[in-house]
């Protein structure tokens, strides 16, 4: 466990001093000053908060983003290590495979969450100042699926850092596989199976594959119960999941898919040429 920490906040502190790490705090803060710029959050339509609307406008500006960032900064943390020779003086060290591994995952996790999520609540305190009443459960279950959807990626970024070879391999693969995710988002390319007589419940089946999509959806559940947003489509989701079952899968599916690639990473992170 302590070695485990101590790779934590060395990874920490790495990103504290990149530059990725503050473009990335900046476009976060950004997105926030942007919304208070247009007055969403002092609004009110159709009984809904500014503060409702403002957070689900942060939340599907962070679904295109937030991916894509995890992944392309993430890759690197074995492939990138691996072509520096690092893990040549890793392996002289009394630090574990494990404790390396779950350190970097652990340390990543807190830098790529936690400015994301001080952005959502700059966006509370701002509500609050400006005596706007705070949707509360929207704002829990928005940042736990803010949670979710980091740690989804990163599990998927550590997957893809593992089997790589190299950094540049790790980042085209990383990039490759966020726009087929970005392009299979609200049935852009499922309409091509529609037209080859795919079924509407084989469609939607694939299309709630897809983290973005859940993630994406589950947002819009709070704010439009009915997904009105989503067409026909909505009919299958709603009758087969529920409003309270889809809003528990937005959750559950996105984390146990993170897990899991994060588990298959350290697999062939331990059986691989470290060297």
């Amino acid at each position: 466990m302590k070695h485990l920490l101590l790779t934590a906040m060395a990874d920490i502190n790495e990103s504290l001093r990149s530059r990725w790490f503050i473009i990335y705090t900046l476009i976060f803060g950004g997105i926030v000053v942007a919304l208070f710029i247009t007055g969403l959050t002092e609004s009110r339509v159709m009984g809904f908060t500014g503060l409702s609307r403002t957070l689900v406008t942060y939340l599907q500006i962070t679904m295109a983003i937030l991916p894509v960032f995890v992944l392309l900064t993430t890759v690197r943390s074995v492939a990138g290590d691996r072509e520096a020779g690092i893990f040549e003086y890793l392996l002289s060290l009394p630090v574990g495979l494990a404790s390396w591994y779950w350190g970097k995952i652990l340390g990543r996790f807190v830098v790529v969450f936690l400015p994301v999520v001080l952005a959502m609540m700059l966006a509370v305190v701002w509500a609050a100042i400006k005596g706007a009443e705070i949707p509360w459960g929207q704002v829990f279950f928005y940042t736990l699926m803010l949670l979710v959807l980091a740690w989804c990626f990163l599990g998927i970024g550590m997957l893809i850092s593992s089997l790589a070879r190299s950094a540049d391999v790790a980042q085209g693969a990383a990039f490759i596989i966020w726009l087929v995710l970005l392009l299979f988002l609200d049935l852009i390319l499922l309409g091509i199976m529609i037209q080859n007589g795919s079924t509407a419940d084989t469609v939607v089946l694939i299309a709630l594959l897809n983290p973005l999509q859940v993630f994406r959806t589950g947002a819009m559940m709070l704010f439009d119960p009915q997904l009105v947003l989503l067409g026909p489509s909505a009919w299958v989701i709603l009758d087969t999941f529920g409003h309270t079952g889809y809003l528990i899968y937005s959750i559950v599916y996105p984390l146990l898919l993170g897990t899991l690639c994060a588990w298959l990473g350290y697999f062939f992170f331990k059986r691989g040429d470290l060297p």
